[in-house]
């Protein structure tokens, strides 16, 4: 009885041995693994070179809004953006770290956070050198001539540095069947648009191409002015006599003034004796787009679908 005992009792011991070893095994691979993606680096390619970046960087600082955007419906989290001027809708970094405003960064700042990772865009490419010196900098702006390429390889190389792949994937997908739908109904309606900003009682408009040119571009709505010779970025200067000549069918406005904290003016400028002359003001088709998605934080996962929303309500 006793010898069975002993025997019950060695046989025990050594399960608990090898279970805990099995274990430690399991642990130590588990850590090996977590260890490797955690210094894993991929290297990214931009508008302004060639940049190794470490997969999942924890401390981000980001100074574009359309980046932003994009990481906040991904869920990322961001540890420093510009304070001044943020979209109403991401109010909530204010809580973050203020590294400066858009065109004029806190290097200082910057350099105490100790970040693993920048992302910038058009207004800050001249310090690009200044950016890389304190942590692996990366350009995400939107080439508005080929609005919806980069936007998408925008958010798939965020999706791939934060190991969101699918989830970007699936966010993409959802706008290209929006675009689909806002094309088929662009093509079947004849109406004729004009695109156009607002800033200190002056107005700009825009054609193809151009910074906000993806309304005729990308969603297929045909343009009133054919033969603007606009700036991409900062448009063609126009009067009002333009625009009662152009007699759009729509007029989209956007507010520069409101985007940068200047009031809400553009209803005011826009709406004179000469333009109430129009199909546009007659037909209720003036339609205000919101500056935040347009001006400020255009190619984000959540502007780019109100964009396309936007756009679709001239057109109804």
């Amino acid at each position: 009885m006793i010898r069975k005992l002993s025997l019950f009792l060695l046989i025990s011991i050594l399960a608990v041995v090898v279970a805990a070893c099995g274990s430690n095994d399991s642990a130590e691979s588990k850590s090996g693994s977590e260890g490797k993606k955690e210094s894993e680096e991929i290297t990214i390619k931009h508008q302004l070179g060639e940049t190794k970046v470490k997969k999942n960087p924890e401390k981000v600082v980001v100074f574009d809004f359309g980046t932003l955007d994009t990481l906040d419906k991904l869920g990322v989290k961001v540890t420093g953006v510009p304070g001044q001027n943020l979209p109403k809708y991401l109010d909530k970094y204010k809580s973050v770290e203020n590294v400066g405003g858009l065109t004029e960064p806190d290097f200082e700042k910057i350099n105490e956070l100790q970040p693993d990772l920048i992302i910038i865009s058009g207004r800050q490419q001249d310090a690009y050198d200044k950016f890389n010196e304190i942590a692996p900098t990366i350009f995400m702006g939107v080439d508005t001539k080929r609005y919806m390429e980069s936007f998408k390889e925008n958010v798939t190389t965020l999706g791939d540095i934060f190991s969101k792949e699918d989830q970007a994937k699936q966010e993409l997908a959802k706008i290209d069947d929006s675009i689909a739908s806002l094309k088929e109904k662009a093509s079947a309606n004849d109406g004729k648009a004009l695109i156009t900003l607002t800033s200190g009682g002056k107005v700009t408009a825009y054609g193809p191409s151009s910074r906000f040119g993806l309304i005729h571009d990308v969603f297929g709505i045909k343009p009133a002015a054919e033969n603007l010779e606009a700036d991409p970025v900062h448009g063609q200067n126009i009067s009002f006599e333009f625009i009662a000549e152009q007699n759009p069918d729509i007029l989209y406005v956007i507010d520069r003034d409101a985007a940068v904290g200047e009031g809400n003016n553009a209803k005011k400028v826009i709406e004179n004796d000469l333009v109430k002359k129009t199909k546009a003001y007659k037909n209720g088709k003036i339609v205000y787009l919101d500056p935040d998605y347009w001006y400020l934080s255009g190619g984000g996962l959540v502007s780019v679908v109100e964009m396309v929303n936007e756009a679709e309500t001239g057109i109804k």
